[in-house]
């Protein structure tokens, strides 16, 4: 029985494995900056929105604030109610039943409040 092509199969085996795994490592980004986003998935896009509406509850501890707001075209909006994060100190001076104008920065799941203001 003749072991050379067993032994040279088995050589070739190994050398074309060997070298898959260096393939593989140069495709893995060195750090998660350099990563792509993963295909269907696009990176979260923080958009910019300007409204007005009334404040119907007000945490301040917290740091959430409930608007009842009129549409706010930036987002593609309809008026609606619904709660958003805010820095406290936005928030001193302002409570429930206010008339505000404010921006918001939409991320795709969450709001935060960056300006709010009473109106008349």
């Amino acid at each position: 029985m003749r072991k050379t092509p067993y032994i040279a199969a088995s050589l070739a085996l190994a050398a074309s494995v060997a070298g898959c795994g260096k393939a593989e490592d140069k495709a893995i980004p060195a750090n998660k900056a350099e990563a792509a986003p993963i295909a269907g998935m696009a990176a979260a896009e923080v958009k910019h929105g300007k409204g007005t509406g009334t404040v119907t509850a007000i945490d301040v501890s917290k740091g959430e604030v409930t608007l009842d707001h009129g549409k706010i075209a930036e987002l593609q909006w309809p008026p609606m109610e619904m709660g958003f994060a805010a820095d406290p100190a936005l928030l001193a001076g302002i409570k429930a039943g206010d008339r505000v104008a404010f921006e918001i920065d939409w991320n795709g799941r969450t709001g935060t409040i960056t300006k709010i203001a009473r109106t008349p």
